[in-house]
């Protein structure tokens, strides 16, 4: 399983923390260093079933000094997922990819039924 988180992140640090407690081993991967490409970032739109804007991380700095609220409906598909992968700090995180499945965000309930676990 891989995980993208930004390591300054509270939320990606309480995900990280909840992974190893319930012992799921995955590969760490920091999505500033290493920001996902633009295959991946679509592949992992494809697989994950959500609104492309859920990759997204709305609440960000980056996002709103380039007023994406306002922009995004007016662009397409391949320039969201282009502009996505110019910077990790647009990226929503964490990411967790599974082998059937992408999460983005931490909600406990989510991730516990994408992982198949009892709450």
């Amino acid at each position: 399983m891989l995980f993208v988180e930004y390591p300054k992140c509270s939320t990606c640090q309480k995900a990280k923390k909840w992974l190893e407690t319930h012992e799921i081993a995955f590969e760490d991967r920091h999505i500033v260093e290493e920001n996902p490409t633009r295959e991946e970032l679509e592949t992992w739109y494809h697989a994950s079933g959500l609104p492309l804007k859920r990759f997204f991380n709305t609440s960000g700095m980056k996002y709103k000094e380039l007023k994406l609220k306002e922009r995004l409906p007016e662009m397409s598909e391949a320039e969201q997922l282009d502009l996505l992968a110019t910077d990790g700090m647009l990226v929503k995180r964490p990411v967790l990819v599974g082998d059937n499945f992408v999460v983005t965000g931490f909600k406990e309930k989510e991730w516990l039924e994408k992982l198949g676990l009892d709450a």
